[in-house]
């Protein structure tokens, strides 16, 4: 072997080496979608990734936030856009819809009724779970901001955060595995 190429070789395995001790045994996962069932996976990956004992780290943002609100916190001091926005999209995650076949409540009525019959457990079960495992929730500070939402408003859950991307991508960029939903 050329000279040249084994120090390529050692190179290489030099940034290896360096990569992989930059990694963690961490999942990061974006939650975007506010659909039922996205939400849904979103979880059950997320638990059973945490009891593999992985870290588990998920940024709610945009759409999904709305199943972050808590239905009995109200909030004063919102703009006109904010009151819209809080009036249509779901106010926690028991609100939340099937992304297919909703049929106007009725697939998501479905779904939730086999959950019960199978004994799966509902979005807010899996939530408290999550919390149980110490998975971390991180929110998107500027979806909040675009959707009028205010911290106050959100569910009560023991590893919250009101964040940016910055966190995320720093998250994400020492996690082995990263997941978009």
């Amino acid at each position: 072997m050329s000279i040249d190429l084994e120090k390529q070789i050692l190179e290489l395995k030099e940034r290896i080496s360096k990569l992989e001790a930059g990694t963690k045994d961490q999942l990061s996962m974006v939650v975007f979608s506010g659909d039922l069932d996205k939400i849904l996976a979103a979880l059950i990956i997320a638990t059973g990734a945490a009891a593999y004992d992985m870290k588990v780290k998920l940024f709610f943002t945009f759409w999904a936030t709305a199943a972050l609100r808590d239905p009995e916190k109200t909030v004063q001091g919102k703009n006109f856009m904010a009151k819209m926005f809080g009036m249509m999209l779901p106010k926690g995650s028991g609100k939340v819809k099937l992304s297919k076949m909703n049929m106007c409540g009725i697939g998501t009525s479905m779904i939730k009724g086999i959950m019960k019959k199978n004994k799966v457990p509902s979005l807010q079960e899996m939530f408290r779970t999550a919390g149980e495992l110490g998975i971390e929730i991180n929110i998107c500070e500027m979806s909040m901001n675009l959707m009028g939402f205010k911290k106050e408003e959100m569910i009560d859950y023991p590893n919250k955060t009101i964040c940016g991307v910055a966190t995320f991508l720093s998250d994400a960029q020492e996690s082995k595995i990263q997941l978009f939903i």
